[in-house]
């Protein structure tokens, strides 16, 4: 089976380049790419409308509430919802009740994706029993039941020593960590960031210090241990300095950061509205303009939508006890889009950061367009105006700071294996 889609604007993050083409899809996986009408004879065409075709986006740290919370969000609803919203693969969390940390509870996630979801899912797994950061998981046998990487999610390893151990052991073991930067102490209880705003609207703050020392504690640990390291979420500028010469020093690290604070910030919050309660809290804005310059610069490597589903009861709450996070698959590109509609990222630089940095974290062949890897694609109209109903989305919880507002870029279709999954 070929299927040949034309007129389209290729977006190519590897040679970081936006141009008028098409692409052939053979068998799964893409076979060619070019500007000139191809020659040969295939068995579908698609016309693209002038509209661009990208890497599918590789969504690292998606919370999906199986097993446990399934009335939050199912593998079914939000496989539909990635594939609503151009993700091609989900990397999911183990923040699970109970957490992703045997052999075990990881074959019945894999299984549960595989028979449900439309798109691609990739499980981590937690690095310690119950992400209670007292006792080591199992990584080998983890590994070896398809864990792509580990992580405690934003319970933060309090204990250095049991923290080394787990990075010298996944360090044996060519295991990615995946860290959330936060020194547990300072962060404990904050509902927002601290400063004037805070004070104003008496809401309990965390200092942006606590990313930067917990970041600097980690770097430590990884100059000891040597280990493949990825920093999920870098929210502020004060983190900046410490990441640019870990990555000098020749330290295996990447780092990420999520659609929410590359676009929204601590203002957002102005009439209490726990949709925009996230973890870590909104930042200033000048602490996002210089998270945006990092992501443009390649400092920060990844976005993710960091999809954490809650339902309204965990939502209509006083906003110190609210519960934090946002759905975003579906609204992730369309909101990355705002930075590109002003200037502030190119539409390769945007997919380098949202699908081919990811896959290449994690050593996958997608994220790219390039002959031979697989035909997980993406096709968008950037300019497609629209505003958003969350009642409209396909995540089971309903809980995006974007309800009601004016929004621009929306999927037209998504390709997983070269099969269309939507549109």
């Amino acid at each position: 089976m070929k299927t040949l889609l034309t007129n389209a604007r290729l977006i190519d993050p590897e040679a970081q380049s936006e141009t008028p083409g098409w692409l052939l899809i053979e068998n799964g996986v893409i076979c060619e790419t070019g500007t000139k009408e191809p020659g040969e004879q295939v068995d579908e065409t698609i016309d693209c409308n002038g509209h661009c075709l990208a890497p599918g986006i590789v969504d690292i740290g998606v919370k999906v509430c199986e097993p446990g919370e399934r009335h939050k969000e199912s593998y079914r609803s939000a496989g539909l919802a990635a594939a609503a919203g151009g993700v091609t693969t989900m990397v999911t969390r183990p923040d699970t009740l109970p957490a992703i940390d045997t052999p075990e509870a990881l074959e019945f996630v894999r299984r549960r994706a595989n028979e449900a979801a439309p798109v691609n899912v990739l499980p981590m797994a937690a690095l310690t029993k119950g992400r209670k950061g007292r006792e080591m998981a199992e990584i080998g046998f983890l590994m070896d039941a398809g864990a792509v990487a580990f992580t405690d999610c934003d319970s933060v390893i309090a204990n250095p020593k049991v923290f080394s151990r787990a990075l010298t052991y996944a360090k044996s073991l060519g295991a990615l960590v995946i860290a959330h930067v936060q020194d547990p102490i300072l962060s404990d209880g904050a509902a927002a960031t601290s400063g004037k705003f805070a004070s104003l609207r008496g809401l309990s703050g965390v200092s942006p210090m606590a990313e930067r020392m917990g970041l600097d504690r980690d770097l430590a640990l990884l100059e000891m241990t040597g280990a493949r390291y990825h920093a999920d979420q870098i929210t502020t500028s004060r983190a900046l300095p410490a990441l640019e010469r870990a990555k000098k020093n020749g330290l295996n690290i990447t780092a990420g950061t999520s659609i929410h604070h590359l676009t929204l910030n601590e203002l957002d919050v102005a009439d209490y509205r726990t949709f925009f309660k996230v973890k870590p809290p909104l930042r200033s804005e000048d602490d996002r303009l210089a998270v945006v310059e990092a992501v443009a610069s390649g400092l920060i490597d990844t976005i993710s939508s960091m999809h954490t589903p809650q339902d309204e009861e965990s939502k209509r709450l006083p906003f110190e006890e609210a519960a934090s996070g946002a759905v975003a698959l579906e609204t992730f590109l369309p909101a990355a889009l705002r930075l590109v509609h002003a200037d502030q990222l190119t539409l390769p630089q945007l997919f380098r950061a949202i699908s081919l940095n990811p896959a290449r974290r994690l050593n996958l062949a997608s994220g790219r367009l390039s002959s031979g890897a697989p035909a997980d694609l993406v096709l968008f109209d950037p300019n497609k105006p629209f505003v958003l109903d969350r009642t409209t989305l396909k995540s089971k919880s309903k809980n995006t700071p974007f309800d009601g507002q004016r929004m621009q870029g929306k999927v037209t279709a998504t390709y997983v294996g070269g099969e269309r999954v939507y549109g």
